[in-house]
């Protein structure tokens, strides 16, 4: 009998311990691609080796149905602050406007993540691009994070800091300062180094607190840049052409059960040609843009890697959550026009696997990069505003969950807010601030929220939709004209069904333009008339 009380007690006591541990507020590990298309991962339909994502997704959630704000800084303003871009100031890529919903920074009615978990007792720490705001009062320390290295701006070379448009001074910062790059430099390298050294001194010097770092790499955004050894695995790759690679991904993503057996891949873009009626070099030159853009993505996931193999050797992987997604879809941009710098313009015919080149892989990779949805970053069909999401803590998230209920940006702020126990604010330096827009993925993976009762809706340029339940509602600017998809059989919005159930269309449609009244959203035919001298991030 004693025995048997000293061996409950025993297991008592080893109960109280997992349970203590399991309390513990978790590290948390926010990571965030750069034009990266759903299908570029593994995990998602790719050819590209992605080990150590594809593993997360295997031992932790993968969502299939997540959306972005569909381009660069909309999103990170959404991602950082937990509400719609217009309500952060950041409706656009217009670097200024005088207008709340289109300021072109973070706006003082807005927390960030770093300011909340901050407040929590985290150390906060960032490393990659910024492009929130390019005066120093709206960086990265000025906004809640303990230490910042990065771009502040929204591309640039990865070899050296190296400004693309004309009169424009590009800036890679170490907190406050800037600096310069070395001789070495590979900026996804160089932000993972920063990342890791940043989490080294917290161990050193606050090991009892836990930390937020949000990686925020700019691969694989243009130009395409890659380090010679990676390119190397992938030349050669893409010389059967955007046709059979497509088809190869979608047949990849349908062994996996991304989508139903009902989902057809959509049309190419009527822009794109055939493949066959490429000259020998022209095969050639899009084999190795390819091959350099799979190398930035491969770089990602080594980087990723590298993350997760020091917090294993420092004891802190099983009390760590990972995040990861993209900030919008595949990028069908080339660097051809006016913008540039007659130099940059110049580069773009350069091989890609060239250093001082400055090249993207246009629509034609765009469209494998978005395997199997149609259109690209800026619009608000699938291939602008979906992307593959990653959520992976062996003490914290359910392993080994696909999950198939719509979700956004917003929802990661209330998602946080949960896993660190932090409060969010009403008021912060005596400014109001906006309450939180999502919902905690914790509350969509245990299926506690109904899906046809949420509508997430979405503005950018005169673009925009409304996702609520299977439907998905959406128009692309300047047409102007709604369409009607049912996404659970129709994922790749091939079929329109808005003349079938125009109840539906009236019912979204609405929906949208109280949330555009809302949100501060100034229809964009109007806006574009207002843009006046002003200039692009």
């Amino acid at each position: 009998m004693k025995t048997l009380s000293i061996h409950l007690l025993y297991f008592l006591v080893l109960l109280q311990v997992a349970f203590a541990q399991r309390a513990d507020r978790p590290n948390i590990v926010l990571i965030l691609a750069d034009d990266m298309g759903y299908s570029d991962l593994g995990c998602f339909g790719s050819e590209i080796h992605t080990p150590y994502l594809d593993s997360m997704a295997q031992g932790g959630v993968k969502m299939t149905n997540f959306y972005n704000a569909s381009r660069c800084c909309p999103s990170r303003a959404s991602l950082l602050t937990g509400v719609y871009p217009h309500q952060a100031g950041i409706g656009d890529m217009m670097n200024t406007r005088p207008y709340p919903a289109y300021q072109g920074y973070l706006n003082r009615e807005t927390v960030t993540l770093a300011e909340v978990l901050g407040s929590a007792g985290y150390g906060t720490y960032m490393t990659g691009k910024w492009h929130v705001g390019q005066a120093q009062e709206h960086w990265p320390l000025q906004r809640g994070f303990d230490q910042f290295y990065g771009l502040i701006d929204g591309a640039n070379s990865y070899f050296e800091n190296r400004p693309y448009r004309p009169n424009q001074k590009l800036t890679i910062a170490l907190g406050n300062e800037e600096i310069m790059p070395p001789q070495d430099y590979y900026s996804t390298d160089a932000y993972t180094d920063y990342a890791i050294s940043f989490v080294d001194q917290h161990l050193r010097e606050k090991k009892s607190d836990p930390f937020f770092l949000y990686i925020a790499y700019q691969a694989p955004h243009w130009p395409l840049h890659a380090k010679p050894e990676d390119i190397a695995r992938y030349q050669g790759k893409y010389m059967d052409g955007w046709e059979a690679v497509r088809q190869r991904r979608f047949e990849k993503q349908q062994a996996l059960g991304l989508f139903p057996p009902s989902a057809t891949l959509s049309p190419l873009d009527t822009t794109i040609g055939d493949w066959q009626s490429l000259s020998w070099e022209e095969k050639v030159r899009w084999d190795e843009r390819m091959s350099v853009y799979a190398a930035m993505v491969d770089a990602i996931d080594q980087n990723v890697g590298r993350l997760v193999e020091h917090l294993r050797k420092n004891g802190q992987l099983e009390n760590t959550i990972f995040l990861f997604l993209s900030d919008n879809g595949a990028s069908n941009e080339t660097i051809t026009n006016q913008g540039f710098t007659e130099e940059i313009r110049a580069a773009n015919f350069f091989p890609a696997s060239h250093p001082k080149s400055f090249t993207a892989y246009g629509k034609e990779g765009a469209v494998v990069s978005n395997t199997p949805f149609r259109k690209f970053k800026h619009w608000e069909f699938e291939g602008g505003n979906a992307t593959g999401f990653i959520a992976y803590g062996p003490n914290y998230i359910p392993k080994g969950l696909q999950i198939d209920q719509p979700a956004h940006l917003i929802d990661i702020m209330p998602s946080v807010v949960e896993w660190a126990d932090a409060a969010y604010p009403n008021e912060l330096a005596e400014h109001a601030i906006q309450p939180m827009e999502g919902k905690a993925l914790q509350a969509i993976w245990d299926n506690e929220l109904v899906k046809e009762n949420r509508a997430i809706c979405f503005e950018h340029e005169g673009n925009k939709a409304v996702r609520k339940g299977e439907w998905k509602l959406v128009a692309e600017y300047p047409e102007n004209v709604w369409y009607l998809y049912n996404l659970e059989t129709d994922r790749t919005e091939n079929i329109d069904v808005k003349e079938k159930y125009p109840e539906v269309v009236k019912e979204l449609s609405q929906v949208y333009d109280a949330w555009a009244k809302r949100v501060g959203v100034i229809p964009y035919q109007e806006l574009d008339k207002k843009r006046g001298n002003v200039r692009y991030q």
